[in-house]
């Protein structure tokens, strides 16, 4: 059993900052390097596209970029990579990182492909009810595209165990990808809720990457950071009993202090004393934590409970589309130039006869985000982008919201600002649904492929 291992994060989302990966890669001294890029949005945007493009191979589209920055690094220092970048075809991102390892002249490398949380065929035999609004999950079955179980760590456990040396999955609980080689290491039994518990903690503290280092953090004024361009992601020195020194590679920007720690322990966290996982339920209300060093915090006694008979399954819908576009105003009189635009596409959506769920026509800088809630007395600003968005049942109803923007062009009002139109300004919508499946009822499985 090692004394001590290097755990660090890769990605905290899809569309996260390559370059910092490939710095822990080169210069962190990991034993791990692990990648989260899935949330219920990213499973929603790869069904979407794999409805509208059969090419679409499944998995994450920035898999070669990350593959490419970090093979050579990992390679040459023995780390292991963890990544959920599998999507919705985990099988198809091994043999993408088998060919990337032969492109960089490794063989007999080892990589596995973890499956098992599509579950769409069979979701409205496992599951009763919508958890968000008590329904039948059988009401969902005109609309349902896809459903994916949130998996644990131990078949990522289970693969490191059969030699793997690059563990790809699909659904997996973001803090599990992290656990995994806690418990690959040190021989945790995946029943013992303490350590779990400890080191789901220190998982979900990585799976955020800079968010734990500075990033989301910085408030000019309030809350400073140095050089907030250059974020390092975080590094864990884990030890067997689960307690971590939270770290960065020395010379990056950000900071890692009881104060970055404590907002990353608490994002996303409903219930501090019973945050649920598929592994373990963890109680974040016993965490100590201290500062030991310059950019390095102590994170120990994190509690933890017995895992829950049932895991979580997030259920794609189609639920329509939207049509969404902008313009643009700017000087004196902007706002009431906005607000006269608003009447007019109001009425002109009637002329049309435009068939919509939900019509919204925010001004951005003003109320895009607040909505009803922006003061009544706020200052009035010296340029404005109304932006236009209606839900519809169709892709041609949706499309006469680009349509009526565009006739603001020369059928509006003085100044107006246009875009020229050639993006695409509809898309179709994935609703997502919860529901809870019995624990035996979902069975991972593991195929190898070896460079």
């Amino acid at each position: 059993m090692k004394k001590i291992i290097r755990i660090g994060s890769g990605a905290a989302w899809w569309g996260d900052r390559v370059e910092p990966a490939a710095l822990n890669a080169e210069k962190g001294d990991l034993d791990y390097l692990c990648f989260e890029t899935m949330a219920e949005a990213t499973v929603s945007a790869a069904q979407v596209r794999a409805r509208r493009d059969p090419s679409f191979p499944g998995y994450d589209t920035y898999l070669d970029d990350r593959m490419r920055a970090v093979l050579p690094a990992c390679m040459a220092r023995g780390t292991k990579i963890i990544s959920n970048q599998g999507w919705i075809n985990p099988d198809a991102a091994a043999q993408r990182v088998v060919y990337w390892l032969k492109e960089f002249g490794y063989t007999g490398v080892k990589v596995a492909a973890v499956n098992g949380s599509l579950i769409t065929e069979h979701v409205l035999e496992l599951t009763d009810t919508i958890l968000e609004n008590g329904k039948p999950t059988a009401s969902l079955q005109s609309t349902l595209i896809s459903a994916e179980v949130y998996q644990g760590a131990e078949p990522i456990v289970q693969a490191l165990q059969a030699g793997a040396q690059i563990v790809i999955t699909g659904r997996v609980a973001d803090p599990s990808i992290f656990l995994a080689p806690m418990m690959f290491e040190f021989g945790w039994d995946p029943l013992d809720h303490v350590k779990l518990g400890q080191g789901t903690g220190i998982g979900h503290i990585l799976e955020c990457g800079a968010q734990a280092t500075g990033g989301y953090f910085a408030d000019p004024g309030f809350k400073d950071v140095p050089e907030p361009w250059n974020f390092g992601f975080p590094i864990a020195e884990v030890s067997p009993d689960g307690s971590a020194v939270i770290s960065k590679v020395a010379g990056t920007g950000g900071a890692v202090t009881l104060q970055t720690i404590k907002e990353q322990l608490l994002y996303e966290v409903h219930d501090p004393f019973n945050y649920l996982t598929p592994d373990v339920v963890v109680d974040f209300s016993t965490a100590v934590l201290e500062q030991v060093g310059a950019d390095r915090v102590k994170v120990s006694h994190i509690g933890g409970k017995p895992r829950t008979p049932t895991l979580k399954v997030s259920i794609g819908c189609t639920e329509g589309f939207i049509g969404e576009d902008m313009f643009f105003y700017a000087g004196p009189g902007a706002l009431r130039r906005a607000q006269l635009a608003k009447r007019i596409l109001e009425e002109r959506f009637k002329i049309v006869k435009l068939e919509a769920e939900d019509i919204r026509i925010d001004y951005l800088g003003l109320n895009a985000i607040h909505g009803d809630a922006t003061p009544k007395d706020a200052p009035e600003p010296y340029e404005v982008a109304v932006r236009v968005a209606a839900r519809t049942k169709t892709r041609e109803q949706a499309a006469k919201v680009g349509r009526e923007i565009d006739g603001m062009a020369v059928s509006g009002i003085a100044h107006t600002g246009k875009r020229v139109p050639h993006q695409d300004r509809t898309r179709e919508v994935i609703g997502v649904w919860s529901s809870l499946v019995p624990r035996e009822r979902v069975t991972p499985s593991i195929n190898y492929f070896v460079s």
